[in-house]
Protein backbone atom coordinates (compact mmCIF):
# COMPACT_ATOMS: atom_id res chain seq x y z
CA UNK A 1 0.00 0.00 0.00
CA UNK A 2 1.19 3.53 -0.71
CA UNK A 3 0.35 6.92 0.71
CA UNK A 4 0.34 8.60 -2.70
CA UNK A 5 -3.45 8.78 -2.88
CA UNK A 6 -5.97 10.13 -0.44
CA UNK A 7 -7.00 6.71 0.82
CA UNK A 8 -5.67 4.25 -1.68
CA UNK A 9 -5.69 0.51 -1.10
CA UNK A 10 -2.65 -0.19 -3.25
CA UNK A 11 -0.44 -3.20 -2.64
CA UNK A 12 -2.99 -5.31 -0.80
CA UNK A 13 -2.11 -9.00 -0.97
CA UNK A 14 -4.80 -11.31 0.31
CA UNK A 15 -2.80 -12.11 3.46
CA UNK A 16 -3.16 -8.49 4.57
CA UNK A 17 -6.02 -8.96 7.01
CA UNK A 18 -7.76 -6.76 9.56
CA UNK A 19 -4.87 -7.01 12.00
CA UNK A 20 -2.44 -5.78 9.36
CA UNK A 21 -4.57 -2.76 8.41
CA UNK A 22 -5.38 -1.89 12.01
CA UNK A 23 -1.66 -1.85 12.75
CA UNK A 24 -1.06 0.21 9.61
CA UNK A 25 -3.54 2.89 10.67
CA UNK A 26 -2.30 2.89 14.25
CA UNK A 27 1.20 3.84 13.12
CA UNK A 28 0.20 7.48 12.59
CA UNK A 29 -2.69 9.69 13.70
CA UNK A 30 -3.55 10.39 10.05
CA UNK A 31 -2.47 8.36 7.02
CA UNK A 32 -4.21 10.16 4.17
CA UNK A 33 -4.74 13.79 3.23
CA UNK A 34 -8.30 14.12 4.49
CA UNK A 35 -9.43 15.40 1.07
CA UNK A 36 -11.84 13.51 -1.19
CA UNK A 37 -10.43 11.77 -4.22
CA UNK A 38 -10.51 14.18 -7.19
CA UNK A 39 -12.19 11.85 -9.67
CA UNK A 40 -14.99 11.19 -7.19
CA UNK A 41 -15.61 14.92 -6.90
CA UNK A 42 -15.48 15.36 -10.68
CA UNK A 43 -17.92 12.52 -11.41
CA UNK A 44 -20.39 12.92 -8.56
CA UNK A 45 -20.71 16.68 -8.06
CA UNK A 46 -23.63 16.94 -10.49
CA UNK A 47 -25.46 13.75 -9.49
CA UNK A 48 -28.66 13.85 -7.45
CA UNK A 49 -27.82 12.57 -3.95
CA UNK A 50 -29.20 9.22 -2.89
CA UNK A 51 -27.69 6.13 -1.29
CA UNK A 52 -23.95 5.61 -1.72
CA UNK A 53 -21.49 2.83 -0.92
CA UNK A 54 -17.89 3.93 -0.33
CA UNK A 55 -15.74 0.84 -0.81
CA UNK A 56 -12.44 0.73 1.06
CA UNK A 57 -13.34 3.94 2.84
CA UNK A 58 -10.18 4.27 4.94
CA UNK A 59 -10.29 7.33 7.17
CA UNK A 60 -13.51 8.47 5.54
CA UNK A 61 -12.63 11.52 3.42
CA UNK A 62 -14.81 10.39 0.50
CA UNK A 63 -17.68 9.27 2.74
CA UNK A 64 -17.65 12.57 4.61
CA UNK A 65 -17.58 14.59 1.39
CA UNK A 66 -20.49 12.58 -0.01
CA UNK A 67 -22.52 13.06 3.17
CA UNK A 68 -21.92 16.79 3.03
CA UNK A 69 -23.37 16.76 -0.49
CA UNK A 70 -26.53 15.12 0.85
CA UNK A 71 -25.79 11.44 0.17
CA UNK A 72 -26.70 8.70 2.64
CA UNK A 73 -23.44 6.77 2.82
CA UNK A 74 -22.36 3.29 3.84
CA UNK A 75 -18.58 3.43 4.40
CA UNK A 76 -16.99 -0.02 4.30
CA UNK A 77 -13.43 -0.98 5.22
CA UNK A 78 -11.62 -3.95 6.74
CA UNK A 79 -9.92 -1.79 9.39
CA UNK A 80 -11.91 -0.90 12.48
CA UNK A 81 -9.22 1.63 13.39
CA UNK A 82 -9.78 3.46 10.10
CA UNK A 83 -13.55 3.40 10.50
CA UNK A 84 -13.40 4.67 14.08
CA UNK A 85 -11.09 7.46 12.98
CA UNK A 86 -13.41 8.37 10.12
CA UNK A 87 -16.42 8.48 12.42
CA UNK A 88 -14.55 10.76 14.82
CA UNK A 89 -13.65 13.16 12.01
CA UNK A 90 -17.20 13.11 10.68
CA UNK A 91 -18.61 13.90 14.11
CA UNK A 92 -17.48 17.53 13.76
CA UNK A 93 -20.52 18.03 11.50
CA UNK A 94 -23.48 16.34 13.17
CA UNK A 95 -25.83 16.74 10.21
CA UNK A 96 -23.56 14.99 7.72
CA UNK A 97 -22.28 12.48 10.31
CA UNK A 98 -25.86 11.26 10.75
CA UNK A 99 -25.90 10.27 7.07
CA UNK A 100 -22.93 7.86 7.36
CA UNK A 101 -22.97 4.23 8.49
CA UNK A 102 -19.50 2.82 9.24
CA UNK A 103 -19.37 -0.90 8.46
CA UNK A 104 -16.37 -3.20 8.95
CA UNK A 105 -16.29 -5.88 6.26
CA UNK A 106 -13.70 -8.03 4.51
CA UNK A 107 -14.37 -6.95 0.94
CA UNK A 108 -12.89 -10.13 -0.48
CA UNK A 109 -15.68 -12.11 1.17
CA UNK A 110 -18.52 -9.61 1.55
CA UNK A 111 -21.26 -9.03 -1.00
CA UNK A 112 -23.36 -5.86 -0.72
CA UNK A 113 -27.10 -6.31 -1.26
CA UNK A 114 -28.02 -6.37 -4.94
CA UNK A 115 -29.62 -3.37 -6.66
CA UNK A 116 -29.36 -1.29 -3.49
CA UNK A 117 -27.20 1.81 -4.09
CA UNK A 118 -27.56 4.86 -6.31
CA UNK A 119 -23.78 5.24 -6.26
CA UNK A 120 -20.96 2.80 -5.61
CA UNK A 121 -17.46 4.24 -5.48
CA UNK A 122 -14.28 2.15 -5.33
CA UNK A 123 -11.19 4.37 -5.32
CA UNK A 124 -7.77 2.76 -5.80
CA UNK A 125 -8.70 -0.76 -4.77
CA UNK A 126 -5.68 -2.58 -6.15
CA UNK A 127 -5.95 -6.35 -5.94
CA UNK A 128 -4.73 -9.25 -8.06
CA UNK A 129 -7.01 -9.85 -11.03
CA UNK A 130 -8.40 -13.09 -9.56
CA UNK A 131 -9.75 -11.14 -6.59
CA UNK A 132 -10.36 -7.76 -8.21
CA UNK A 133 -12.76 -8.98 -10.88
CA UNK A 134 -15.11 -10.88 -8.53
CA UNK A 135 -15.15 -7.86 -6.18
CA UNK A 136 -16.00 -5.42 -8.95
CA UNK A 137 -18.63 -7.81 -10.31
CA UNK A 138 -20.29 -7.93 -6.87
CA UNK A 139 -20.18 -4.16 -6.66
CA UNK A 140 -21.80 -3.81 -10.08
CA UNK A 141 -24.63 -6.10 -9.00
CA UNK A 142 -25.30 -3.84 -6.01
CA UNK A 143 -25.97 -0.74 -8.15
CA UNK A 144 -29.65 0.13 -8.42
CA UNK A 145 -31.17 0.77 -11.87
CA UNK A 146 -30.33 4.35 -12.82
CA UNK A 147 -27.40 4.33 -10.39
CA UNK A 148 -23.70 4.86 -11.03
CA UNK A 149 -20.68 2.63 -10.60
CA UNK A 150 -17.44 4.61 -10.27
CA UNK A 151 -14.16 2.71 -10.22
CA UNK A 152 -10.84 4.57 -10.21
CA UNK A 153 -7.36 3.07 -10.13
CA UNK A 154 -3.79 3.65 -11.15
CA UNK A 155 -3.29 3.14 -14.87
CA UNK A 156 -0.61 0.55 -15.79
CA UNK A 157 1.45 3.25 -17.52
CA UNK A 158 2.24 4.64 -14.07
CA UNK A 159 4.36 1.60 -13.30
CA UNK A 160 7.07 3.27 -15.39
CA UNK A 161 6.66 6.79 -13.99
CA UNK A 162 8.29 6.32 -10.61
CA UNK A 163 5.16 7.61 -8.85
CA UNK A 164 3.92 4.13 -7.96
CA UNK A 165 5.80 0.86 -7.63
CA UNK A 166 3.41 -2.06 -7.19
CA UNK A 167 4.98 -5.33 -6.04
CA UNK A 168 3.31 -7.16 -8.92
CA UNK A 169 2.27 -5.96 -12.36
CA UNK A 170 -1.32 -7.21 -12.28
CA UNK A 171 -2.38 -4.86 -9.47
CA UNK A 172 -2.86 -1.93 -11.87
CA UNK A 173 -5.60 -1.98 -14.51
CA UNK A 174 -7.21 0.03 -17.27
CA UNK A 175 -10.80 1.22 -17.17
CA UNK A 176 -11.42 -0.82 -20.31
CA UNK A 177 -10.48 -4.01 -18.48
CA UNK A 178 -13.12 -3.28 -15.87
CA UNK A 179 -15.68 -2.36 -18.53
CA UNK A 180 -15.46 -5.92 -19.88
CA UNK A 181 -17.05 -7.10 -16.62
CA UNK A 182 -20.24 -5.16 -17.40
CA UNK A 183 -23.05 -6.13 -19.78
CA UNK A 184 -23.25 -3.30 -22.34
CA UNK A 185 -26.95 -4.01 -22.65
CA UNK A 186 -27.42 -2.96 -19.03
CA UNK A 187 -24.90 -0.14 -18.68
CA UNK A 188 -23.91 3.16 -20.25
CA UNK A 189 -20.14 3.02 -19.85
CA UNK A 190 -17.49 5.73 -20.09
CA UNK A 191 -13.80 4.82 -19.74
CA UNK A 192 -10.89 7.23 -19.57
CA UNK A 193 -7.27 7.64 -18.57
CA UNK A 194 -6.94 11.05 -16.91
CA UNK A 195 -3.72 12.87 -16.15
CA UNK A 196 -3.12 14.76 -12.92
CA UNK A 197 -0.05 16.13 -11.21
CA UNK A 198 0.83 14.79 -7.79
CA UNK A 199 3.61 15.89 -5.46
CA UNK A 200 5.55 13.38 -3.42
CA UNK A 201 8.62 14.13 -1.31
CA UNK A 202 9.00 17.49 -3.04
CA UNK A 203 8.89 16.03 -6.55
CA UNK A 204 6.03 16.48 -9.00
CA UNK A 205 4.80 13.46 -10.97
CA UNK A 206 2.28 13.31 -13.77
CA UNK A 207 0.15 10.29 -13.02
CA UNK A 208 -2.77 8.66 -14.80
CA UNK A 209 -6.04 7.59 -13.26
CA UNK A 210 -8.00 4.81 -14.93
CA UNK A 211 -11.61 5.98 -14.58
CA UNK A 212 -14.70 3.89 -15.25
CA UNK A 213 -18.04 5.64 -14.80
CA UNK A 214 -21.04 3.51 -15.68
CA UNK A 215 -24.77 4.17 -15.30
CA UNK A 216 -26.97 1.14 -14.89
CA UNK A 217 -29.85 1.25 -17.36
CA UNK A 218 -31.56 -2.04 -16.51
Amino acid sequence: MTSHDHHSHDHQPTEYDQAYWDTFYNERPAIWSGQPNPQLVAEVADLTPGSALDVGSGEGADAIWLARQGWTVTAVDISQVALTRGAAIAAADEESAARITWDRQDLLRWAPPESSFNLISAQFMHLPKAEREPLFTRLAAAVAPGGTLLIVGHHPTDMESGAHRPPRADLFYTAEEIAHLLDPGQWEIVTESRERVQNHDGEAFTIHDAVLSARRTA
